[in-house]
C-alpha cells in the first residue's frame, strides 16, 4: 500500500468516523448544547419571577441569625433538620434558611426565605446544590443533566461529553487534509464553510465543555477523579471531625454540591451569629457565606464562602462550635493549580465566573453549536446517497480494513483505551461498529450479487 493511499484510508477512516458521531450523537449535543443555554439565559428571568423572596427591606436593624432561624422553624409543616443557613450580608437580601427535607432529592433542600429586618417569610420553595438554583432553572438543569429522567437519562449528557471532543478535533483534522486548494461556490462548499468556521470558533469551547461535562458524569467522572487523586488535583476540603481523625474526602464535593441528610439534633441558635462573627474575623470576608451547623457531636461547623464569580471566593473555616476555635481551614489561593483551573472550569460552565460577561459568552456559543449541528445534518441531506446504493466502500468497517496492520492494531488498542476511560462512549463506539458491520455485509453481499448479474 503507497503513502498516498495510507493517507487515504486514515482520511476515509476518520470520515466516515465523524458521520456516525454526527449523526448518532449530533441531536444529544444539540439537546445539552440547547438546556445549557436556557441555563445560563436565565438566572435574571429567575431571579424577576422570585423578586419578592429574594428582597428585604434595606433599612432598619438586622434581628440576629438565631432570631430569624426561630420564625423559620415555627413556619414548617413539620420538623425537619436544620441543614444550612446563608446569612443575608448586604442591605435588601434575604437569608435563606434551609432544612433537610427526606422527600426532596439527591442535594435539594427546603429554604425559607426571611427578611432580616421584619422577620417576615418572603418565600419556601425548593432550591438546588451550593449554586441554590431555584425552580425554574432547577427544571432546567435537570432536563440539561438528565433529560428529566434522573440517573439513567445521565447516559445522554455523559454521551454527549464524551463524544463532542473527538466530534470537534476529527472535523477539524478533515478540513485540514480535505480542504479544496481553491474557492468553490456552490451549495455543498458553502455549508461545509460555515460548518468548519463555526467548528473552529467553536473549538476551544467544545473542548472545555466536553471535559468539564466529564466530571459530572456517572462512569468516567469517577476515572476522572481516580486520576486527580493519583495526581493529587483533588480540591482541598477543610476536616470537620473534632477527634483527630482525618475526614474522608468526597471526590465529587465540588461537583454536585451533594447534601447528607443530617441527623435532628438540639441546637444552640445563639451559635450561628457566634460561629459567622468568627469566621469573618479570620478572613471569611464574602459578601455570600453559608453556615452549615454540626451533624454530630463530634463534628464542626463550617462556615464556606460561596461566591462563585472574579476573583473566586471559596475559602472556608471549620469551627469548634463549643471551644469556638478554628479547627482547620482552606483557602483558595493555596489550592494546587489543576483544583483552581477545575474550579474555574466548572463555574465558567454554569455561567458564574465572569457575571454577565461569561452569561453572553455561553448564550452565543450554544447558539452557534446548535446551528452548526444543524448545518452538519443540512451537508448530510444534500450529499445523502440514494436509498438502494449499497457501497462496502462507504462503512466505518471497510475504512478501517483498508488500513495497514499496524494501523487496524493501534486502532483497536486507542479503541480499547478510550473506552475503558470513558465506558459510554465505548458502549456507543460497539454499538456503531456492530450496525457499520451489519451494512457492510449486505453492502459487500449485494456489490457480489451485482458483479454476478
Amino acid at each position: 500500500m503507497t503513502t498516498c493511499t495510507l493517507r487515504a484510508a486514515w482520511i476515509t477512516l476518520l470520515r466516515r468516523l465523524h458521520f456516525a458521531v454526527g449523526l448518532f450523537v449530533g441531536p444529544f449535543i444539540f439537546v445539552a448544547a440547547l438546556t445549557g443555554t436556557l441555563y445560563v439565559a436565565t438566572p435574571q428571568l429567575e431571579s424577576l419571577l422570585w423578586h419578592d423572596a429574594l428582597t428585604a427591606e434595606k433599612s432598619g436593624q438586622a434581628h440576629s441569625l438565631a432570631e430569624q432561624i426561630r420564625v423559620a422553624q415555627a413556619t414548617l409543616d413539620r420538623p425537619l433538620a436544620l441543614y444550612a443557613v446563608r446569612p443575608s450580608l448586604t442591605p435588601g437580601e434575604t437569608t435563606r434558611v434551609m432544612f433537610s427535607d427526606p422527600t426532596l432529592g439527591e442535594s435539594e433542600s427546603r429554604a425559607l426565605f426571611i427578611d432580616p429586618v421584619t422577620l417576615a417569610v418572603k418565600g419556601d420553595m425548593t432550591v438546588y446544590g451550593t449554586s441554590g438554583i431555584l425552580p425554574l432553572r432547577q427544571w432546567i438543569d435537570y432536563a440539561h443533566r438528565s433529560l428529566l429522567l434522573g440517573n439513567i437519562g445521565r447516559l445522554y449528557s455523559e454521551l454527549a461529553a464524551s463524544w463532542m471532543w473527538f466530534a470537534a478535533c476529527g472535523g477539524i483534522a478533515l478540513w485540514f487534509f480535505t480542504r479544496p486548494k481553491r474557492r468553490l461556490n456552490n451549495r455543498v462548499q458553502n455549508n461545509r464553510r460555515l460548518h468548519v468556521t463555526l467548528g473552529w470558533l467553536l473549538l476551544g469551547g467544545m473542548l472545555l465543555f466536553s471535559a468539564t461535562g466529564l466530571t459530572w458524569s456517572q462512569w468516567a467522572g469517577g476515572n476522572v477523579d481516580k486520576l486527580r487523586a493519583a495526581l493529587n488535583w483533588m480540591t482541598p476540603q477543610v476536616n470537620t471531625q473534632l477527634n483527630g481523625q482525618a475526614m474522608t474526602r468526597d471526590p465529587h464535593a465540588e461537583h454536585h454540591a451533594g447534601m447528607n441528610m443530617p441527623m435532628m439534633m438540639p441546637l444552640d441558635l445563639t451559635k450561628f451569629d457566634a460561629v459567622l462573627r468568627l469566621a469573618q474575623r479570620n478572613g471569611i470576608v464574602a459578601s455570600r457565606l453559608e453556615i452549615r451547623p454540626a451533624k454530630s457531636q463530634d463534628k464542626a461547623w463550617t462556615v464556606t464562602e460561596i461566591d462563585r464569580g472574579w476573583p473566586t471566593q471559596v475559602d472556608a473555616v471549620a469551627i469548634d462550635a463549643a471551644k469556638m476555635q478554628i479547627v482547620d481551614r482552606t483557602r483558595f489561593a493555596d489550592f494546587p493549580l489543576m483544583a483552581k483551573l477545575t474550579r474555574w472550569g466548572v463555574d465558567f460552565h454554569m455561567g458564574l465566573l465572569f457575571g454577565v460577561v461569561n452569561q453572553i459568552l455561553l448564550i452565543a456559543f450554544g447558539t452557534a453549536l446548535c446551528v452548526m449541528i444543524i448545518v452538519g445534518y443540512r451537508l448530510w441531506w444534500v450529499r445523502r446517497p440514494l436509498p438502494a446504493t449499497y457501497n462496502p466502500l462507504m462503512t466505518l468497517t471497510q475504512s478501517w480494513c483498508d488500513l495497514a496492520g499496524r494501523g487496524r492494531v493501534a486502532v483497536i488498542v486507542l479503541a480499547i483505551l478510550l473506552g475503558v476511560a470513558m465506558p459510554v462512549l465505548g458502549v456507543s463506539l460497539l454499538l456503531f461498529v456492530a450496525v457499520d458491520v451489519l451494512r457492510w455485509r449486505m453492502a459487500s453481499a449485494a456489490a457480489v450479487a451485482e458483479s454476478v448479474e
